[in-house]
């Protein structure tokens, strides 16, 4: 029986570090049942890589892991890591480089994706409909003249830093005061922002994922907020949060098949592989919008993902073992 090295990446010195471990441990636990799979697990840092044990190490461009004095050569990285670097395509790039097969979208698949605002104008450009927006790209009058325009013409809207993930630099505004202000902290996470007109929404996602050669699309589970507000970095991850998720969504056949096809049309347009979180607005009873797409979505104990995928009836070791075949056997 052939095996296979993997080395697990997570950390990254972004805002969602911490979560980031959390899903690599969950994914480190689904090895447990892969007897042919040899597991590294790095935590990665701006300056350095470590194991668990805190040694430094490398990954050569022959595809070693060079630790201390041992070194592993690596079959297939996971690059579990959310937000910076992972989500940003920088991680995969590197990969890329020295021809190493890995889990998860491509760099270009994950740097479209990671901003908000080249992931609406390949949507829009797709006919896939989301939230009316503008976008700037700095702080001058004109553009700042822009942004109330918008902000009068649809009463609230959220403002939201371009390239961050987990709802981090994300405000929603309700008073047009208070628009300056949000705009400014929103260009301390990125160097352009977006503008998106304020919806009321039921917010639904589904799981997108290629399982033995086809792709698979769930159908959609659903966050519940309190009193329906903005589903903030803290109300995902704060151990008091009063959010409740259901797997699947109580929504007639019809919306669930129509966000499965828009699910679907974005995985293809972008060019996504192997997983992908999409996640929707339902305003009204039945117009759909497609918020953003998750290239590496959570995988903690919480997360919709691993839920979504294993309520649609398929197996989470099965699905990551298959990846790993399918990529080291066609290198």
């Amino acid at each position: 029986m052939k095996s296979y090295n993997v080395l697990l990446l997570c950390g990254g010195d972004g805002s969602e570090h911490e979560i980031s471990l959390v899903s690599a441990s969950y994914i480190a636990k689904q090895f447990e049942s892969m007897p042919d799979c040899s597991v590294f697990k790095v935590i990665i840092h701006k300056n350095c890589w470590v194991t668990e044990s805190e040694e430094k190490c490398f990954l050569t461009y022959d595809h070693n892991l060079v630790v201390g004095e041992n070194m592993h050569h690596i079959d297939y990285v996971i690059p579990c890591i959310h937000g910076v670097p992972g989500e940003t395509g920088d991680i995969q790039s590197l990969l890329e480089i020295i021809g190493i097969p890995y889990f998860g979208c491509n760099s270009e698949s994950s740097k479209l994706c990671f901003n908000k605002i080249s992931t609406k104008l390949w949507l829009s450009a797709g006919n896939i409909p989301n939230t009316p927006y503008i976008f700037i790209d700095c702080e001058n009058s004109t553009n700042i003249a822009r942004a109330h325009e918008f902000f009068r013409e649809n009463s609230k809207v959220f403002v939201k830093a371009s390239s961050q993930g987990s709802s981090v630099g994300c405000y929603k505004v309700v008073k047009e005061e208070d628009l300056d202000n949000y705009i400014h902290e929103a260009f301390k996470y990125s160097n352009s922002v977006l503008l998106e007109q304020a919806v009321k929404p039921r917010e639904l996602e589904v799981a997108a994922y290629e399982y033995h050669g086809e792709l698979v699309v769930t159908n959609p589970g659903e966050i519940v907020t309190p009193d329906n507000d903005f589903y903030s970095f803290e109300e995902k991850y704060n151990s008091s949060s009063k959010s409740v998720t259901y797997v699947e969504a109580e929504v007639s056949d019809e919306i669930k098949e129509k966000i499965r096809q828009y699910a679907r049309q974005a995985f293809k347009l972008l060019k996504l592989k192997d997983l992908s979180r999409i996640d929707f607005f339902l305003v009204g009873d039945n117009e759909i919008l497609l918020n953003e797409i998750n290239t590496f979505p959570g995988m903690t104990p919480i997360s919709m993902f691993p839920k979504m995928l294993e309520h649609h009836g398929d197996n989470m070791v099965d699905f990551i073992h298959s990846c790993i075949e399918r990529a080291v056997e066609q290198k």
